[in-house]
């Protein structure tokens, strides 16, 4: 029996009998949903859903004001709802410890990936290392649109001098689910590139999110190069 013809059985029974695999997403939102409104049950609301978001990634970062849309999915049910997806997304990360050494883009994107591929808005994390790239604290300097103003060296390296950090990393997610850097995310890392060139304490990379992908400045040569 295949995903889309789930049968006759409901899908508490099915998933006693099958394991929660077997469920088809309406289904699993059915759950999470318990019961529909006055004018359907949970699974014709988990359909509804389905029908409204294009994907699960499109559900988790829907607003209220989307979600109140759904008819028979009032508060109660969208707390529910984004309890799951909280729950999902800590299933997800990839824990970073302090002390725990970052040896690639790989491992930053996905221990941040699902966090901030639900943020509506964007949001600037400054990683800050020791000399052999050890993971000292994280640290988010903005949210809202990246420009010079928001992301200013003195934020950025206030607390990469206070913690004696020899590097710093820089991660910042895109909304619009487009991880190609913008004109106003490369002058912001030239800019703080320098700066840490001045105060010797070295920009390794910039990791952008977006969507299931990311770009990394170093990566792709759009890292200045330190000329210390």
């Amino acid at each position: 029996m295949g995903d889309g013809e789930p049968g006759s059985e409901r899908p508490r029974e099915r998933l006693e009998r099958e394991g929660p695999e077997a469920l088809a997403l309406g289904e699993l939102l059915a759950l999470v949903l318990q019961t529909g409104g006055p004018e359907r049950g949970a699974e014709r609301l988990g359909q509804a859903l389905l029908e409204r978001f294009p994907s699960l990634d499109a559900l988790a970062r829907a607003g209220n004001a989307e979600l109140r849309e759904i008819a028979g999915l009032g508060p109660a049910k969208i707390a529910a709802l984004r309890a799951a997806f909280e729950l999902g997304a800590r299933l997800l990360r990839t824990r970073l410890e302090p002390g725990q050494k970052l040896h690639s883009p790989e491992q930053v994107a996905a221990h941040f990936g699902a966090r901030m591929r639900r943020y509506r808005q964007e949001v600037f994390l400054v990683l800050l290392l020791d000399s052999r790239h050890r993971l000292i604290a994280e640290v988010e300097v903005s949210r809202g649109s990246l420009n010079q103003s928001l992301v200013h060296p003195r934020e950025v390296f206030a607390p990469a001098l206070r913690e004696s950090a020899a590097a710093i990393l820089l991660v910042h997610n895109h909304p619009s689910g487009d991880s190609q850097p913008s004109r106003e995310d490369q002058e912001v890392t030239e800019r703080l590139a320098r700066a840490g060139d001045i105060l010797g304490i070295r920009v390794v990379d910039h990791i952008v999110i977006g969507g299931f992908e990311f770009t990394s400045f170093a990566r792709s040569g759009r890292l200045p190069v330190s000329s210390g």
